[in-house]
């Protein structure tokens, strides 16, 4: 099986130091499984997650106390 490359974007949740995230949101509303990765480590790891789990993540992320 062929796996496209996926179109990575930055969360509007990171700021300028250096704590970003990117996700593929064409991949996941094609799939229901969201990338998300290090933007510092491009080639590194990948999480994958349901949409379900991600939703979850950013209203963490949202609520939090950062």
């Amino acid at each position: 099986m062929k796996t496209e490359p996926h179109s990575w974007i930055k969360s509007s949740y990171s700021g300028g130091g250096g704590q970003c995230v990117e996700w593929a949101p064409a991949r996941a509303t094609t799939t229901g499984i969201v990338p998300v990765r290090d933007s510092k480590h491009t080639n590194g790891p990948v999480l994958t997650v349901s949409t379900e789990a991600f939703a979850g993540l950013v209203s963490l992320a949202r609520s939090a106390d950062l």
